[in-house]
C-alpha cells in the first residue's frame, strides 16, 4: 500500500519568514534533529547561493560520514539547466534536488512578461531534468509552483514530461495558500490517477487551510495509487502565513478519524522528537510557539474548565485525543535561578570549562579545550543567542563540520563604476547614513 512521507521544508522556504531567519550552525541543528525524528527528507537550502555553499557542503559530509542516516538532504533550485549544472559543481556530494518552475498563467505572464508560453516552460523542465539526470541526481522532484492556479491539464502534462525525462516526484505547489480541501482531493486524485508519479503537497496558510489541504491531498494521492510525500515547515514557519505546520499534518495523519488505521504513515518517523525539535526551532528563530499550538503550545493539555479537569483527571481520553508522552513532553525543564555560568564570543576558558563539565565532556588537553572554546565564541557571534546543549555538543563532537558550516566568504568583486569609485578614493561619508 503507498505511504506517506514527511519532506520538510523549514531550511529551504521556513527560513524565508520575512524579517526573521536562522544561522547556519542552528539550520544543521535541526537537519540532525530532523534525522534523529526519522523524517524522510529536509529541503536544506539553495545550491545556487553563494552564502548557502558551505553550510550545504558541510552538512552533506554528514551525510558521507553517517552521521544523518535517515533523513535526505535535498536542494532547491530552478528547473533551468545551467542552474542545475551550477547546483551540482557546487556541491559536488548533492544527490537529491527539487526543480521549480511557475505553471499558472498568472505565474507565466507575471515572470516572463509574454516572453515564455507553456511549451517553453515543458522545454525548459525537461532540459533541467535531464540535466540532473546526467549528473547523477537520485531522487529529482518537478515542483508546479503556483499549481493551485494552474490548468490541471497542462500539469499533468508537465509532469508526464517530466517524468519521461527522469523525474520521480511531482511537486503541487499552493503558492498563495489559495486550495480548499475539497478541490485539493479532486485535483489531487486526477493528477495522481493520470500520472502515476508520487505527489508532493506544499500548502501555504494564507487561508488558515494548509495542513487540511496537505492531509486531503495525501490522501488524493494514495486513494490514486502512489506516495504521497507532505511538504511541511516546523511549527508552521514560512512566507506571509507559513506553511502546513510539521507536527499538525503528522498527528492528523496518526489520529485523525479520517485517517487513523486507514492510510500508512512512514514508521520510521519517532513522534517522541516532536516536542525537542519544535522547542528548538523556536528558540532558533527567536519566536515563541503560540500557547494554543496543536500538541507542542503551552495550553495543548492544559484544562481549566471543572468539567474539563474533572473528566481529564478520571481518565484521560475523555478530553485529551493524544498522549503528551508521545511528543516527548512530560519532563520538568529545569531553569536556573542562582549562579549561573555561561560561554559565549567573550567567554573565558574557566568558565567555558564549567559548562562543558555540565555536559559531562572533558577536554583531553589545553590545545582541545582552547580550540573549542574559540569554535564556541564563533558560534556565538554566528548565532547571537547562548549556545544550545545541542549546538555545544555538536561544536564538541565536529569541529571541523562546525568551522565550515560558520565560515562565510562575502562576495567582493568590485568592477566597473565601483571599482572606479574605490579608486579615484571618493569614499567620503553622506551625512545620511547616520
Amino acid at each position: 500500500m503507498p505511504k506517506i512521507y514527511f519532506v520538510d521544508v523549514t531550511n529551504r522556504d521556513g527560513v524565508q519568514t520575512s524579517r526573521l531567519g536562522l544561522a547556519k550552525l542552528q539550520k544543521t541543528i535541526i537537519n540532525l534533529m530532523l534525522d534523529d525524528m526519522g523524517i524522510t527528507q529536509s529541503e536544506f537550502g539553495f545550491p545556487t547561493t553563494m552564502h548557502e555553499l558551505n553550510y550545504l557542503n558541510a552538512n552533506l559530509e554528514l551525510v558521507k560520514r553517517g552521521v544523518i542516516t535517515k533523513t535526505k538532504l535535498s536542494g532547491w533550485m530552478r528547473a533551468i539547466a545551467s542552474d542545475v549544472e551550477q547546483s551540482f559543481n557546487n556541491c559536488p556530494l548533492l544527490e537529491n534536488c527539487n526543480l521549480s518552475q511557475s505553471t499558472s498563467e498568472q505565474m507565466i505572464y507575471g515572470k516572463y512578461l509574454g516572453k515564455k508560453n507553456q511549451n517553453d516552460i515543458l522545454k525548459m523542465t525537461c532540459e533541467a531534468v535531464e540535466c540532473a539526470v546526467s549528473k547523477g541526481a537520485k531522487i529529482i522532484g518537478v515542483n508546479a509552483e503556483d499549481a493551485s492556479r494552474s490548468d490541471l491539464s497542462f500539469l499533468i502534462k508537465l509532469a508526464t514530461e517530466a517524468k519521461k525525462a527522469g523525474a520521480y516526484r511531482f511537486r503541487y505547489c499552493d503558492t498563495l495558500g489559495y486550495e480548499d480541501p475539497h478541490t485539493t482531493y479532486r485535483r489531487i486524485y486526477e493528477l495522481a490517477k493520470a500520472t502515476q508519479m508520487p505527489i508532493e503537497l506544499h500548502f501555504h496558510n494564507d487561508l488558515g487551510m494548509a495542513v487540511a489541504s496537505s492531509v486531503e491531498g495525501a490522501m488524493a494521492a494514495i486513494d490514486a495509487g502512489v506516495d504521497a510525500y507532505i511538504n511541511t515547515a516546523i511549527n508552521g514557519m514560512g512566507e506571509r502565513a507559513g506553511n502546513a505546520d510539521l507536527v499538525s499534518c503528522l498527528l492528523a495523519c496518526l489520529k485523525s478519524a479520517g485517517f487513523k488505521n486507514k492510510y500508512v504513515v512512514d514508521e520510521n518517523i519517532d513522534l517522541s522528537k516532536a516536542w525537542k525539535l519544535a522547542k528548538y526551532t523556536a528558540y532558533a528563530f527567536g519566536l515563541p510557539i503560540p500557547m494554543n499550538q496543536p500538541a507542542v503550545g503551552d495550553n495543548a493539555f492544559a484544562h481549566e474548565s471543572g468539567i474539563h479537569a474533572d473528566g481529564a483527571l478520571k481518565d484521560r481520553r475523555n478530553y485529551e485525543l493524544y498522549d503528551f508522552e508521545e511528543l516527548g513532553r512530560g519532563e520538568p525543564e529545569i531553569i536556573e535561578t542562582g549562579r549561573m555560568i555561561t560561554t559565549g564570543e567573550y567567554g573565558g576558558i574557566k568558565g567555558f570549562r564549567n559548562v562543558y563539565n555540565k555536559l559531562e565532556i572533558e577536554f583531553k588537553d589545553e590545545n582541545e579545550a582552547r580550540n573549542i572554546l574559540e569554535l564556541a565564541r564563533y558560534a556565538n557571534v554566528h548565532t547571537q543567542k547562548p549556545l544550545t546543549e545541542s549546538e555545544l555538543k555538536f561544536i564538541y563532537h565536529y569541529p571541523d563540520i562546525a568551522a565550515k558550516i560558520m565560515t562565510v566568504s562575502p562576495f567582493y568583486n568590485p568592477e566597473g563604476e565601483l571599482q572606479k569609485r574605490l579608486s579615484e578614493g571618493n569614499l567620503v561619508m553622506p551625512n545620511t547614513i547616520i
